[in-house]
């Protein structure tokens, strides 16, 4: 597996190489636990749906049978995605339902948490259809109080 810390360097037009790269692994739609090995700070420069804004590359590494998967999720720091935001430092462990969160980027590396994985399918550059894998979203830790329902009726509540 690639170091996701290391920029890389250029090569030569003699050098030698021999990297063919990992296997590509598209996964099976489920939930899955997951280790964030690290995330890199950048600016999304906007399309239709979603205005320019900063954005976290965060580098997953996804806990499945078949071994470990690299994958990378977009984070988008906008106030449209701010529950994606929430669901993801709560799955880490570092948010509970309900409470304001400064986030702290530094505390990510190296923590793990559960997400729910699915499946979509997409034409490449040359029109082959090709699948790969989306965080659909970021689960509560195991053994942590739910998110409440909206609406609904907490149990305790009076």
């Amino acid at each position: 597996m690639n170091n996701l810390n290391d920029p890389g360097r250029e090569l030569g037009w003699e050098d030698e190489i021999e990297n063919e790269g990992s296997p590509r692994v598209v996964l099976e739609p489920g939930e899955y636990p997951f280790t964030v090995q690290s995330f890199e700070r950048a600016r999304f420069a906007g399309s239709e749906k979603v205005p320019p804004c900063p954005q976290a590359i965060v580098h997953l590494q996804i806990n499945a049978p078949e071994g470990p998967v690299p994958m990378n999720v977009n984070l988008f720091l906008h106030t449209r995605f701010e529950w994606k935001l929430c669901q993801f430092f709560t799955s880490l462990g570092l948010r509970q339902h309900g409470e304001k969160l400064r986030m702290n980027w530094a505390a990510v590396a190296g923590r793990s948490g559960r997400c729910k994985i699915t499946k979509r399918t997409y034409k490449d550059r040359n029109g082959v259809d090709r699948e790969a894998n989306d965080v659909d979203e970021f689960l509560d830790p195991i053994g942590a109080p739910s998110a409440p329902q909206a609406g609904g009726f907490t149990p305790g509540a009076f």
